[in-house]
């Protein structure tokens, strides 16, 4: 079959463009940015598709061409600085599904989430379950899928912080330790989707894809530790305002870009997600789900794990810690360091200190509020990277003895410099 797979580099759509091409269906992948999900995928064709300016029959008309099926794998956690939820997962998805009853693609198999409901506790929960609705009440061959905590080799959002908090040290900090969940693997998901486009495969439905055993949130990430090869540790239970806090922060960093798992969605619906029933998806499907310990056990950690599970918490604190030195840097110079600045580029054999003082310190400040901004991010280092040589180059030219300067104001210059690019190395999400 000639298949159409939106949010086709996630996680869940990664493993289902690896089953449906192993089972020999032609393939084209949708996202918001195609370029590196070329080079992964070879074998499938891609088109551009960003869910929140595809919200018309007619712009999806084009991308449906010559298709037989839809797989609809495309998410997100929560409104904000990247994403419109109403428009994620309720108006582009039902375009979507129109222009599959208007282009005569019949089959929609739509990737939506355990908790959905009309209902739910947060916009998350009720604009997938629109979504849902109108799928159920069309004339398409449907099926919708309705997964728990998914868990796979690689890991994205939840599945991400996870990985993270089982790589910190001493003590695992839990806002939830005791909180009850259901797993399945992200293999499980994709052989349904696999299932759902074979010949004669009876659609229409809704299957909630969880393993029946339910494990507390503290033994997911101990689980996750002893899959690293890491010792046992106590969990750390946060104190109820923490969770809360942490939540608010990571609500205001989602305006400037930035996908935490920790906002106040997730824990919503991590709190108030039902207990699943895969009764009916396994007697449809014949599919045993594999339970946790078969999905760890199936895919043995390697370093790279390791190296992500200690790395997950650190990344933002590099980030942070390069936006404060650029902030602060820019601030002093124009407060309490001006004097000396003045001083120092009096040396200079050009005119207009105050000007290039004033020029540096606005540019400092510039940098470090980008560094903020998740899409500026790369184009900050990448701009930090070639600037700071310069600084060095013109440090050393003023005063060469700034290099025996017992506090290092220079050599300290370069293990920043070392930050910067281990920053850049590890600054891609998924």
């Amino acid at each position: 079959m000639r298949v159409l797979v939106t949010g086709a580099y996630g996680l869940i759509g990664t493993a289902v463009m690896a089953r449906l091409n192993a089972a020999g269906h032609a393939l084209t992948g949708a996202g918001r940015s195609v370029a590196a999900a070329r080079r992964r995928f070879p074998y499938a064709a891609w088109v551009v598709a960003d869910f929140n300016r595809l919200t018309t029959e007619e712009a999806w008309l084009p991308l449906l061409a010559g298709m037989d099926a839809v797989v609809n794998c495309a998410g997100a956690l929560q409104s904000g600085g990247r994403d419109d939820l109403e428009r994620v997962h309720a108006s582009a998805p039902l375009a979507l599904f129109a222009a599959c009853r208007r282009a005569g693609v019949s089959r929609v198999i739509q990737v939506s989430a355990l908790g959905a409901a009309r209902d739910g506790p947060t916009e998350f929960a009720t604009t997938k379950a629109e979504a849902d609705a109108w799928l159920a009440a069309s004339d398409l061959d449907w099926l919708v899928l309705r997964p728990g905590v998914v868990l796979a080799t690689g890991v994205y959002g939840g599945s991400a912080m996870l990985r993270g908090l089982a790589g910190v040290p001493w003590r695992s900090p839990l806002a939830a330790a005791d909180l009850a969940v259901q797993v399945v693997s992200a293999d499980d998901v994709a052989e349904t989707v696999a299932w759902a486009l074979g010949h004669g495969a009876k659609v229409r439905g809704v299957f909630e894809l969880v393993h029946p055993d339910q494990h507390a949130v503290g033994h997911l990430v101990a689980e996750q530790r002893r899959w690293l090869g890491f010792a046992p540790q106590p969990v750390w239970n946060l104190p109820r305002p923490i969770p809360a806090l942490v939540a608010a922060f990571a609500d205001a960093l989602g305006v400037l870009g930035w996908r935490s798992p920790a906002r106040t969605t997730a824990l919503a619906q991590l709190a108030a997600m039902p207990a699943g029933d895969p009764a009916a998806w396994i007697a449809a499907t014949g599919i045993r789900p594999k339970s946790l310990a078969d999905i760890l056990a199936a895919h043995p950690s390697t370093v790279q794990d390791r190296w992500f599970a200690r790395l997950y918490f650190l990344k933002p604190v590099a980030i942070a810690s390069l936006s404060a030195l650029f902030l602060v840097t820019g601030l002093v110079t124009l407060g309490p360091g001006w004097q000396e600045g003045m001083a120092a580029l009096a040396r200079l054999p050009v005119g207009g200190a105050a000007a290039v003082l004033v020029a540096g310190a606005v540019l400092d400040i510039v940098l470090g509020a980008a560094l903020l901004v998740h899409r500026l991010v790369r184009p900050a280092l990448l701009t930090m990277l070639a600037l700071t040589p310069l600084y060095l180059l013109v440090a050393t030219f003023l005063d060469t003895g700034l290099w025996a300067d017992p506090f290092g104001r220079l050599l300290k210059t370069v293990p920043v410099l070392a930050l910067m690019v281990i920053t850049l190395a590890i600054l891609d999400e998924r």
